[in-house]
């Protein structure tokens, strides 16, 4: 099983990537939160252990972000932090467990393995909108069956667009999503993003609502 480690006191990291090595775990170790973020969104894990103190975003908007686009993979929360008020923000965020530091190998591990008993059935979510279809274990989308050929930017909007279905979302919903930025490059970036799907999929594919945004319909003629 692929494990996402998101840990940036190297020592800390280390310890726990051999531990779960050791149970059969295939662990990838990062330290910085933007790559955690866009990693989490584009890969399939059987689940993400994540320290809250992430250089560069914090742990907690990770979490938010991946939540908001739809991303179920389950997620144990690392803090060096304990307060019971963090925890119910780790929680309402969309934390599955949440372990305070120190803690021991031990009981990390014990966690996990509940954890992923506990979303076993989650894991190979499927979602459909129209003649989209987004396979989140295989991070893949197809256009009436046809696999598409997409960019993990690409991927990140259909995903929401799926999420969204039948709603309108805003150039500078899609903006912050995708590229997570707001600024005049980013929403340009969208427009030629947007583009480039329909010449991938159909015209009407992604409808344009002028003043509003784009709508991904959920039922395509």
């Amino acid at each position: 099983m692929r494990i996402l480690l998101a840990e940036d006191d190297h020592n800390i990291a280390a310890h726990v990537s051999a531990r779960l090595s050791a149970h059969g775990y295939d662990v990838e170790t990062l330290d910085s939160g933007p790559e955690v973020w866009e990693r989490g969104e584009q890969e399939a894990y059987a689940a993400i252990v994540l320290d809250l103190g992430l250089p560069g975003m914090d742990g907690l908007s990770i979490l938010k972000r991946w939540r908001e686009a739809g991303v179920e993979t389950p997620v144990l929360i690392l803090t060096a932090r304990g307060s019971w008020m963090e925890r119910v923000d780790g929680f309402d965020a969309g934390a599955d467990d949440y372990l305070p530091k120190p803690f021991r190998a031990e009981e990390l591990l014990a966690r996990l393995k509940a954890l992923l008993r506990r979303a076993g059935p989650r894991l190979s979510g499927i979602k459909s909108a129209g003649r989209f279809t987004l396979d989140e274990e295989k991070r893949r989308v197809t256009f009436d069956g046809r696999v598409l050929e997409l960019s993990p930017f690409e991927y990140r909007m259909i995903a929401l667009f799926i999420e969204r279905k039948g709603q309108v979302v805003t150039q500078l919903e899609l903006a912050s999503h995708v590229q997570g930025r707001e600024d005049d490059a980013a929403k340009n970036a969208v427009e030629a993003m947007i583009a480039r799907l329909r010449k991938k999929t159909e015209s009407g594919a992604i409808e344009t609502r002028r003043g509003f945004g784009y709508i991904l319909p959920d039922d395509l003629p």
